[in-house]
């Protein structure tokens, strides 16, 4: 449910806040005046394209903010957006700068204008005047009964992208038999000389540090003798050199205790220089210069070396790269063998028609039961006798969406044959048509939007029928939020709130405001839809019976409701 719009700078209104409550609100106010900004700004707020033109004139930036209560099934995707899910609202905020710049926000956080358009099936749901263009469409009547008959077509369209890659694989695979062929010998050919090399992870560097300590092995040796002769056997070595400044030390520092860290220094020295001289030794008497293995590293290397360069891979890459001609083989054997994408082909499209035939059988149910549904609503709505039919039309080839199309089909009088919904030739009779059935299936979807906004669909439509629209939309109230622009006072009375628009000059600027009216002001409005703007005796006496009467209706349902 939207709980708050506040607009500022936006188009001709300067600034503007207003509150929503649950059930069904008006709006109403002469031609012009700027209903439709209120629309404009809250598809605007919700992803809707904006550009520069929607500033008003002379401000730098326009700003549409709106709250709305949070459905509960939006919480685990804001969550995985990074948006604050713990609050029971959902605050959406939309800024255009002069030159056409947009930034938006969701509870606080930056969000995308993509974020917001996939906010705004769950929150708003728009129904204007030409409504009834889309319901022409076969995917907006196969969404609408589907919603009707509370189907879930995820499930069917996943199948059906299964079955589709199945069949394109088994296609590709009988065209390209000789092709994938001369592509398997090649990859088979390659496997085979690197799998004689057989390179293993972590080779390619231990074969380099071991190559790199046998070829200098000679330099090596010399270098830890020379350096343990140093240390420990010649005749000045370390070891004796540091010996003799501890015994000198040792004699004096008695008299003076400053030199003891200097003896304590010479003592760790020592100690490090013995194991120094223990770890080459040790080093020595293990050493050895090991030709064989060098001329088998050498080999090795080489064989390695020559298979990178050819394959133009560093060395490094060598077992990643075998690997990788493995699983290619692999993928190649399963995509060239027929038998196999046979079956996959068949056990797809069975999975896939075992799913469309149980859509088809709750599609075939559900259609008369809206059919009859909206046949009645179009009773109340001055088409007595007129029939509404959901055709259910088979589809030659399996589809993404079934096996079949849906066409709403509609007979206008009694006696006359129900044509395609886009064939009715009266504007009115559509547009009523169109009311009937946004009517009926707002109220079985469980994941519809909060708010319904009925933007002049009652064009065309007066007398007696135009209050049974207002009742209808009073009825709409209790389950959902409803806001309708309209220009029929009988609608409009039968309103639980009521919101007039106008426009006026201020400080030479238009402007354009929306205010909420009640009692006396409301009474007035309603006389002015009736009769003009010159309020006659007549026209608000007719004004205060409409809003007395559907106040009365209102408390007797309730005290029906109770009983």
């Amino acid at each position: 449910m939207l709980r708050r719009l506040s607009l500022r700078d936006f188009v001709i209104v300067p600034t503007l806040e207003l509150d929503f409550a649950a059930g069904f609100s008006a709006l109403t106010g002469e031609t012009g005046a700027g209903k439709s900004i209120l629309i404009d700004a809250l598809q605007l707020v919700l992803g809707g394209r904006g550009d520069a033109g929607v500033v008003r004139e002379g401000a730098p930036r326009a700003e549409i903010s709106a709250e709305f209560d949070r459905p509960a099934h939006l919480r685990a995707w804001l969550d995985e957006a990074g948006f604050d899910a713990d609050s029971d609202s959902l605050l959406l905020r939309r800024l255009i700068d002069a030159q056409g710049k947009s930034r938006a926000w969701i509870n606080g956080s930056a969000a995308t204008v993509a974020q917001l358009r996939e906010l705004a099936d769950s929150l708003l749901d728009i129904h204007g005047q030409h409504a009834w263009q889309g319901l022409t469409r076969a995917p907006a009547v196969r969404a609408l009964l589907d919603a009707f008959a509370g189907l879930d077509s995820k499930p069917l369209a996943a199948s059906y992208g299964a079955w589709k890659q199945s069949s394109d694989r088994l296609d590709a695979a009988q065209t390209r038999a000789d092709e994938l062929s001369r592509e398997r010998e090649r990859l088979a050919w390659q496997i085979d000389e690197l799998s004689k090399l057989s390179p293993g992870a972590d080779e390619w560097d231990e074969l380099n540090a071991e190559h790199q300590r046998l070829s200098h092995a000679a330099s090596l040796m010399n270098g830890a003798r020379l350096a343990l002769e140093a240390l420990s056997e010649a005749e000045l070595s370390a070891e004796s050199l540091s010996e003799q400044a501890l015994d000198a030390l040792q004699d004096v520092v008695e008299y003076d205790a400053r030199l003891t860290p200097a003896v304590e220094a010479l003592q760790g020295a020592q100690t490090q220089l013995r194991d120094a001289a223990h770890t080459l030794s040790s080093y020595l008497n293990s050493a050895e210069l090991e030709p064989e293995r060098l001329q088998e590293l050498d080999e090795r290397l080489s064989a390695w070396m020559t298979l990178a360069r050819r394959y133009r891979r560093p060395g490094t890459e060598l077992p990643a790269l075998l690997a990788q001609w493995k699983d290619e083989l692999r993928a190649l054997d399963e995509a060239s063998d027929l038998a196999l994408l046979e079956r996959a082909k068949a056990e797809a499209l069975a999975a896939y028609q075992g799913e469309a035939k149980r859509i088809s059988q709750a599609r075939a149910e559900a259609a008369p039961r809206l059919a009859a549904a909206v046949t009645q609503a179009m009773q109340q709505l001055g088409m007595a006798g007129g029939a509404f039919e959901v055709s259910l039309l088979k589809q030659e080839q399996p589809q993404s969406f079934g096996l079949e199309s849906a066409e709403f089909l509609v007979a206008g009088h009694a006696g006359s044959t129900p044509r395609p919904l886009g064939k009715v030739a009266s504007g009115g009779e559509l547009s009523r048509i169109a009311l009937a059935i946004a009517v009926t299936t707002c109220q079985f979807d469980p994941h519809s939007a909060g708010t319904l906004i009925f933007d002049e669909i009652d064009a065309g439509v007066g007398g007696a029928v135009a209050e049974t629209v207002g009742r209808l939309m009073k009825q709409l109230g209790r389950s959902s939020q409803v806001l309708a622009v309209t220009h029929l006072p009988q609608v409009a009375a039968c309103a639980d709130q009521h919101y007039v628009v106008s426009k006026a000059l201020r400080d030479g600027v238009t402007a354009s405001d929306v205010r909420p009216v009640f009692g006396e002001t409301r009474v007035n409005e309603i006389a002015r839809m009736l009769g003009g703007e010159r309020l006659s005796s007549a026209s608000l006496a007719h004004a205060q019976e409409m809003l007395q009467q559907t106040s009365t209706e209102a408390a007797a349902r309730g005290k029906k409701a109770k009983t």
